[in-house]
């Protein structure tokens, strides 16, 4: 079904659009769109980094832990 819409159909619905909700209201939507999406990749980053910075951590220690029976 929507294989079908072509370049004028897109061009009919953004015409639509911008008459019911308005110039300015579709500039802050697309604002707010872009803010959504910048937070988004920012925080994937920081996970990204965290999970490396514990990945890194965990290979550092490589000695086994001292048992009772490596003292005697």
């Amino acid at each position: 079904m929507l294989n079908n819409i072509g370049l004028p159909g897109l061009l009919l619905i953004a015409v639509v659009v911008l008459v019911l909700f308005g110039r300015g209201k579709i500039s802050s939507l697309m604002g707010e769109v872009g803010k959504g999406i910048t937070s988004f990749k920012k925080g994937v980053s920081e996970g990204s980094k965290e999970l490396e910075e514990d990945t890194a951590e965990a290979a550092k220690d490589v000695t086994p832990a001292e048992t009772d029976k490596d003292k005697a």
